[in-house]
């Protein structure tokens, strides 16, 4: 498929795509408050001046370019920046952390008239792209206006590089409209430049200047209140399939610890009514943060079903296992966990975080777990080993670095796109 006929395809299918935005809206995954912007149509004026544009899909991506944003509007006082994502759960937390001159608006479907109409009214003088959600038609029409572009901690998974050589038509002018593609690792980088990509480099992983993940400490103290002395250890951003093994798990060691807590806080709070549901059914007492269920005596599992508060339970877990990693969905960040004294777990699937996992399991703060019995072992030797938590919470802390040399090099590369912050970011 070329770039026309997907552009036609979009037109021809557009009443099904407002069908499916519609079909979310009823099921709480779209904002109805500001449902107009996912078609295009802004719910803020534009600002005067210069202004530059970042997208990146979800809450990961938002937070990660968070200290790349500060930086800019530092250094150049009469810029704004536009930050776009698709998800609820991402608005919400930027409401909360982005600075001054900075706005949050949700991405426009991909269809050339929604396209039209947010590029009509925001005009952008940069565009900035994060890691690896590529929508064509948005793509080219800001190229055909003459924005310029680059896709920055650019992600090309093994599994989207196989998928996209079938479709090299449609990738390579894709990827051809950015000027500058700078990758977040040295297999990214080979599989995008072998895909059509220009000017690759590699500096780093942005992710690693992401500040720690924010908290709100009244919550804190009341949870710790609640959970007294009890052993406890956190299942994160788990995703489907992971949750029954984690309940299996809990199960395993509460015979050896029967006062033991589960923390378990899956990646997207929506399906908290089905994990309830599973983990009840194998027999484990549950309570629910989203329906502000108290944690007694005997609760096995705390499910943390709510949306923007991993901060607060990164801070409760020394024991942190990292989901996504024990079904074939590649990870989750573990630079989040490690920074905020945690030892830390994962499965074989850490495709997504690749040089993070490596590097972490070499520094000694994290350990690879094959299966449900692996990962208890593991939880109980921690659990009943203080001191081989701290060593590894220590080295997994060191392993993630702030990253403010990678955040140098990227603004150093981004300086020709936008010559009027040239000066400043040359310093950085």
């Amino acid at each position: 498929m070329t770039p026309a006929l997907y552009r036609a395809a979009t037109i021809l299918l557009g009443p099904l795509a407002i069908w499916y935005l519609r079909r979310r809206l009823r099921q709480g995954r779209e904002d109805p408050a500001r449902f107009d912007e996912r078609l295009g149509k802004p719910s803020r004026p534009r600002p005067d001046g210069r202004l530059i544009w970042v997208h990146g899909a979800s809450v990961g991506e938002a937070i990660s370019v968070l200290p790349l944003i500060e930086r800019l509007l530092r250094q150049d006082q009469g810029l704004h920046i536009l930050l776009t994502s698709g998800t609820v759960t991402s608005a919400r937390i930027m409401a909360d952390r982005l600075p001054a001159r900075a706005i949050h608006q949700y991405v426009p479907i991909d269809r050339p008239a929604s396209v039209s109409r947010f590029l009509d009214h925001w005009r952008p003088d940069l565009a900035l792209w994060v890691e690896s959600e590529l929508w064509p038609n948005l793509v080219h029409q800001t190229a055909a206006r003459g924005v310029p572009m680059a896709l920055i901690n650019a992600r090309m998974s093994e599994r989207s590089y196989r998928r996209w050589r079938r479709l090299p038509f449609l990738v390579r002018p894709l990827l051809q409209a950015f000027q500058v593609c700078i990758a977040q690792s040295p297999p990214d980088a080979g599989r995008l430049a072998t895909l059509g990509a220009q000017s690759v480099t590699y500096h780093g992983n942005i992710k690693a200047a992401a500040p720690p993940l924010p908290f709100d400490p009244r919550e804190l103290h009341v949870l710790k209140q609640a959970i007294g002395r009890r052993p406890l250890w956190l299942a994160a951003s788990t995703h489907p399939g992971e949750e029954v093994i984690i309940g299996a798990v809990h199960r395993q060691l509460a015979a050896q610890i029967p006062d033991l807590l589960t923390i378990l806080v899956p990646r997207h709070a929506v399906r908290g009514d089905q994990i309830a549901a599973d983990l009840t059914n194998q027999g484990l007492t549950i309570a629910r943060r989203s329906q502000a269920q108290p944690i007694s005596p005997r609760t096995d599992i705390y499910l943390g079903d709510s949306m923007g508060e991993m901060g607060l339970y990164y801070r409760l877990a020394a024991i942190v296992f990292i989901g996504g990693s024990l079904v074939a969905h590649g990870g989750q960040n573990p630079l989040e966990a490690a920074r905020l004294d945690s030892a830390l777990l994962f499965g074989p699937h850490m495709f997504n975080f690749t040089e993070q996992a490596a590097a972490m399991t070499k520094a000694g703060g994290a350990e690879l777990v094959a299966d449900a019995d692996a990962l208890a072992s593991q939880v109980a030797l921690l659990l009943a080993d203080a001191d081989e938590t701290g060593r590894r919470t220590a080295a997994a802390a060191a392993a993630a670095d702030d990253g403010n040399d990678v955040l140098a090099a990227v603004l150093r590369q981004l300086t020709p796109l936008m010559p009027s912050l040239g000066s400043d970011h040359a310093s950085a």
